[in-house]
């Protein structure tokens, strides 16, 4: 009977377990899974002038995103500007991880509350700042003219777009990043230096790879809010840099073409994935040769 009782225990603690993660998977279905199977679902019909669309299947929404090569070239400078922004905010975001982790005391307070700050601004309010200050009259070139240089053409193209976005993401990866630096003992590094290893040595060898999850996160989250910003593309690129979620609302507002829009999204949620899929087998295949 002792036996049974036992055995009886975790099934009581699943049911219970379940009970509780029901409201976050409801959550998920309503409002992740739910969305995207309507508009998957949408990419298969006809566009339609007196609504969203016709109720009559076809594949001709995937064959004009897959077969216009103007697409693919939204699509390919889409992927760009997310992997440009991931690796700038990796660089710049690692030392900065770095110093918030080994802080103490008020500074750490004073570090942490830099970084957090701009999050309480909303993405439209930085861009405009960011628009201020690279503009063909802003700050920036108004100081090059007084030093006497030629202005340079810093907004309305890749690179204000780029500048905007490494600097709205990059509190994601510090924050992602000095977590995992934050559990990692100083003690271990300064081992590693008491056996003879250099400090450039004892940090790739013992401190970047333990690391590694902290940064695999930060690069994850950074990416899949690069290659889906609208905003940010919309005031510093001026709709002379056209992204995939650019040209997603255009089809859907302006001409009115909800199914093909849909499947434009599709493609760069296919696209995403396809890119994360080699980002995680890259970093799978990194983890174990820093292990070995």
């Amino acid at each position: 009977m002792g036996t049974a009782v036992t055995g009886a225990r975790p099934t009581g603690r699943s049911g219970r377990g379940w009970f509780l993660i029901a409201p976050a998977l409801a959550l998920v279905a309503v409002f992740f899974l739910l969305p995207y199977a309507n508009m998957l679902l949408m990419s298969f019909f006809v566009p339609a002038k007196s609504g969203p669309y016709e109720p009559a299947l076809t594949l001709g929404n995937y064959a004009t995103a897959l077969g216009d090569p103007f697409q693919w070239q939204v699509l390919a400078r889409t992927l760009k500007l997310g992997v440009l922004t991931t690796a700038f905010t990796l660089v710049l975001g690692y030392p900065l991880a770095w110093s918030l982790a080994r802080a103490s005391g008020r500074l750490k307070g004073a570090l942490l509350v830099l970084l957090i700050s701009p999050l309480l601004v909303g993405v439209v309010i930085r861009s405009f700042g960011w628009m201020v200050l690279l503009a063909d009259n802003g700050l920036v070139n108004s100081l090059f003219r007084a030093a006497g240089l030629a202005p340079a053409k810093l907004m309305y193209n890749e690179l204000g777009v780029l500048v905007g976005t490494v600097h709205i993401y990059l509190p994601f990866m510090v924050l992602s990043i000095s977590g995992t630096l934050e559990h990692i003992a100083p003690d271990l590094e300064l081992a590693a230096r008491s056996l003879g290893a250099s400090s450039a040595r004892a940090f790739w060898r013992i401190v970047f790879p333990l690391s590694l999850p902290g940064v695999f996160a930060g690069c994850l989250l950074v990416f899949v809010l690069a290659v889906s910003s609208y905003v940010i593309p919309v005031l510093l690129g001026g709709f002379k840099v056209l992204t995939t979620p650019l040209l997603v609302v255009q089809t859907a507002i302006d001409v009115s073409n909800w199914p093909g829009a849909a499947a434009q999204a599709v493609v760069l949620f296919a696209a995403s994935l396809l890119c994360i899929g080699v980002y995680f087998a890259l970093m799978n295949r990194a983890m174990r040769g820093l292990s070995g």
